[in-house]
């Protein structure tokens, strides 16, 4: 590498200096060779917090240090079997949030890493596709509008580039570019126009560049302590956790300090009053739930992967559960994106082209006739003309043609090609000499070529009404005359014809410049056009976008289809796939502007399709349905797309055809540009957001199961049913497994038959919040009937009935009467009911509304895997001996566990009873 500024040199020397070559670029043995040497192109992360760091924050909980705080004082008091097994259960619990959170982790940086940007490089004379951290020192790098600029690089050319370095340099306009060397040495980065630097963009026109630093050594490596992420983003789910998760601290410390002074009330022992209010805190209070909503929307996101959704930002995950508005792009994402020709229209006659897709094999006739030998020279003529006013590449790559570039242009270069036409042989005897490049305002782009004789050629396409606007003479029937009313009429005429068809028609025109004159402004080279043809092609809709949406009406999700395109285009595939129906309609951008912001508030909902349209359109219209109070989600591409996808509530880029500066300002990336897999998305951000509202349901109503037990048991002066140690195991056993499965349980399929949530809707609502409290009483009901039948319902004098039991021993003995039963084998059934009827009621909590057997026991076989691992435990540490002090359990037998699943099946069965009954 040299000393001297690169922005001083000329381009020759600076190419030399790098040991590359413009039309060749570099090797891919050197391309290894420089990436050994210079290292990625990445900038240094900020450090990640530390394994070990991630494993000592599971302690920073206020309830941890009253468990820690308990184990000390039951240490103290000489309890050294509750103080372990509280230090174990504490160090339990840190192991598996340590767990949840680092795999968390580990599956959202990989996701990042699934999102780095591409640049388009020249590698062994050929362009490729390649991740931007994998540029190094002497890579040609090619750049067009939208891109992010990868690496520092010094212009090899430039048509009409410029570049946004706002990021860089504050300077908030973009800079105009050029190739020539500037003198000063000491020039500051803003003024060196000759470069283009790392974390830009480019806004407008084309160029190469040879990239001369990367990585650290870049300007903005140099300065990448500005540019660090700011942490961890929270998601609007967690903050309205956190909220409710005080509301709910509040509360169960209430209940807890009730059943503490209950205890002492009762003349119990203060310690162990005090540990076992402590225990039914930490039982009370769902301390793993933000854990548990933490892993629940990483895995969700990874499930989202698999149908071709990137999430960069977690909060589009919930957002999309309550999308009402989804305004899609049409090309690629409606529609195939593999333009096809099937039409050019040139001195009054229409020639058909067959074929399919990219492949260059197709007939041209007219009317089902081969063409003339006239009509083939005019098609080649113009075919000739798209290809060199072109930026794609067509190339075979393993049998299998695909076009780098704009699929449009792609349709003209496999058009000319079946016409023996080839864009490289073409390029080479019409070498580049200048671009205009194309602009959504304008529609239109045009080339100046060298010719072999002493003239330029300008070759323009663009939108036909913007061509013969452009028109003063037109070619036909190989002659040149001026463009008369007739020509013009006939031409529209033909257009509208094409458009009508779904056909997008593009105009073709040329004329020859004298050098002398190429300073002309671009306005003036664009004027004065010879009309030559236009070319009609189309980008067929994916067969699936018609299901897709349908699926969103049904969902109550309100679909707009937002296009560039001619309005007799945009209608034709509106009305096929379903957009437009007898109470909608279309408009296009010029009647669009017509319409002041208050008017467009109130017609917006009657909108489906809007042709023709520019970035401030689609703004507009982004704000009118936000004004309606609509959460918005907004599909986009272009450079032009990214201050609506940016305004919307969810903003989605495509991941093929999709520019840098869009896919920074969404929230999403669909990485197969298709519609349905947006719909797929708002299925699964739904199903996340359903998931997640299953675990709060399953584990409140479980802590709720546990408080009432504990509280009524104090209220009717009963011994304890549970002991401190118990009700901590509960937390572990029933808390943990079953709440992960259904976090990842399946989506109901009647989800997108619902109407999208409110944004503003609570976590836990009043009929919601009902059941809690309803399936916690059942628990705890259970649970006590068990306690008392064991202890009330005594083998010496077992009535013949359990209504004379439950009159004569169970209410006698509520009410003060003497116990007769063994108190250690009631404890030890009350605490496996506990255990498995908490385990039933997670079945419940599948569907609020519909019945277990009606969803499939078997379609959550996390769930039965979870539920099969904490009962399994539950047994061991019943008959285990080892157990038996710590748990201060007894073995129980046969009859026992019959007892057991008996009670403990009660809110299951209650619960589908009254599914069944409000079904009927």
């Amino acid at each position: 590498m040299m000393n001297t500024p690169w922005h001083t040199i000329e381009i020759d020397e600076a190419i030399k200096s790098l040991d590359t070559d413009t039309n060749a670029g570099l090797s891919r043995a050197e391309v290894e060779n420089r990436l050994k040497k210079y290292g990625y192109n990445q900038l240094e992360e900020k450090e990640g917090i530390s394994p070990l760091m991630l494993f000592l924050g599971q302690f920073n909980d206020f309830i941890v240090w009253i468990l820690i705080a308990a184990a000390i004082v039951s240490g103290f008091l000489g309890e050294w079997v509750d103080a372990l097994a509280i230090l174990a259960i504490v160090v339990i619990n840190a192991v598996i949030g340590f767990i949840q959170e680092f795999r968390a982790e580990k599956s959202l940086a990989a996701l990042q890493k699934m999102a780095a940007p591409f640049s388009r490089v020249m590698r062994d004379c050929e362009i490729h596709s390649v991740p931007s951290r994998e540029i190094v020192p002497g890579d040609i790098v090619l750049l067009e509008a939208g891109d992010y600029v990868p690496a520092d690089g010094r212009l090899c050319s430039s048509f009409s580039l410029r570049t946004q370095e706002a990021s860089l340099t504050g300077e908030s306009t973009p800079v105009d570019k050029s190739t020539e060397p500037l003198q000063n040495p000491s020039l500051p980065i803003a003024d060196r126009e000759n470069m283009v630097f790392m974390g830009t963009s480019v806004t407008s026109g084309k160029g190469t560049c040879v990239i001369v630093t990367t990585g650290m050594s870049t300007e903005l490596g140099k300065i990448a302590g500005l540019i660090q992420e700011a942490g961890k983003e929270e998601t609007p789910l967690q903050r309205k956790l956190e909220v409710f998760g005080k509301k709910l601290v509040y509360l169960c410390l209430g209940i807890v300090a009730i059943v503490f002074f209950l205890e002492l009330w009762r003349k119990d022992p203060l310690m162990e009053a005090f540990l076992t209010s402590v225990s039914l805190a930490v039982a009370a209070i769902p301390e793993g739930l933000p854990a548990i909503v933490t892993i629940a929307l990483a895995l969700g996101v990874q499930r989202m992967v698999k149908r071709h959704v990137l999430i960069r930002k977690l909060p589009a995950v919930e957002t999309l559960g309550c999308a009402t508005v989804i305004c899609s792009d049409k090309t690629g994402t409606l529609t195939q994106n593999e333009m096809t020709m099937r039409k050019i229209f040139s001195g009054g006659k229409t020639i058909d082209i067959s074929g399919t897709g990219y492949s260059p094999e197709g007939n041209f006739t007219i009317s089902g006739m081969p063409l003339s030998e006239i009509d083939q020279r005019i098609a080649k003529f113009v075919l000739g003309m798209g290809v060199l006013c072109n930026n794609a590449h067509l190339k075979n790559d393993n049998h299998t043609w695909k076009v780098i570039g704009d699929p449009t242009e792609g349709a003209i270069l496999t058009a000319a090609a079946k016409a023996n036409i080839w864009e490289q042989a073409l390029w080479e005897k019409f070498p580049l000499f200048s671009e205009i490049p194309f602009d959504s305002e304008r529609k239109k782009m045009s080339t100046i070529r060298k010719t072999p004789h002493a003239v330029l050629l300008a070759c323009e396409k663009g939108a036909a009404d913007v061509i013969v606007n452009d028109c003063t003479k037109i070619y036909t029937g190989g002659e040149l005359r001026v463009l008369s009313g007739d020509d013009i009429r006939a031409i529209l005429n033909e257009n509208n014809k094409m458009s009508g068809s779904a056909l997008r028609v593009l105009g073709v025109a040329f004329k020859p410049i004298d050098p002398e004159n190429i300073k002309q402004s671009p306005g003036s080279i664009e004027k004065d056009m010879i009309f030559l043809g236009l070319l009609a092609m189309i980008d067929p809709p994916r067969p699936e976008a018609k299901d897709a949406v349908a699926i969103c009406h049904t969902a109550g999700i309100t679909t707009v289809m937002i296009t560039g395109d001619h309005k007799n285009t945009a209608k034709a595939i509106g009305e096929e796939i379903g957009f437009l129906d007898n109470k909608r309609k279309a408009i296009d951008g010029a009647e669009l502007d017509t319409l002041p912001d208050e008017m467009l508030e109130k017609e917006v909902s009657n909108i489906a399709v809007y042709a023709r349209v520019s970035a401030e359109h689609k703004l507009r219209i982004i704000k009118a349905w936000k004004k309606q109070g609509a959460v918005v989600a907004m599909t986009g591409d272009g450079v032009n797309d990214a201050p609506a996808v940016k305004e919307a509530s969810i903003g989605i880029s495509m991941g093929i055809t999709g520019t840098d500066v869009t896919k920074e300002a969404s929230d999403m990336v669909i990485t197969d540009d298709n519609f349905a897999s947006i719909v797929s998305a708002v299925e699964e951000g739904r199903g996340i957001y359903d998931n997640i509202k299953k675990s709060i349901h399953y584990l409140l109503s479980c802590n709720a199961g546990e408080i009432l037990t504990m509280l009524f048991a104090s209220i009717f002066n009963l011994p304890l049913p549970l002991f401190p140690i118990q009700i901590l195991w509960i937390n572990i056993a029933t808390d943990g497994l079953p709440a992960l499965a259904l976090g990842v349980d399946t989506v109901d399929p009647d989800i997108m038959k619902r109407p999208a949530r409110r944004s503003t809707e609570q976590i836990i609502d009043k009929s919601l919040g009902t059941l809690i409290v309803f399936q916690g009483f059942l628990i705890a009901l259970s649970t006590l009937f068990a306690y008392l039948f064991i202890l009330c319902y005594t083998s010496s004098a077992k009535p013949a009935y359990l209504s004379s039991w439950f009159v004569n021993e169970l209410i006698p003995c509520c009410m003060g009467g003497q116990l007769t039963g063994d108190l250690d084998r009631a404890r030890t059934v009350a605490f496996c009911v506990m255990v498995v009827s908490q385990l039933f009621n997670s079945f419940n909590c599948r569907n609020t509304r519909r019945s277990l057997f009606e969803i499939g026991v078997f379609t959550n076989t996390k769930l039965l895997l979870a539920t099969g691992i904490s009962l399994t435990m539950q047994f061991a540490i019943v008959h285990i001996p080892f157990c038996k002090e710590i748990f201060k359990v007894t073995p129980l037998g046969l009859e026992d566990w019959i007892i057991v699943f008996g009670f403990s099946s009660l809110v299951f069965v209650i619960m589908e009873t009254i599914k069944w009954c409000k079904k009927g």
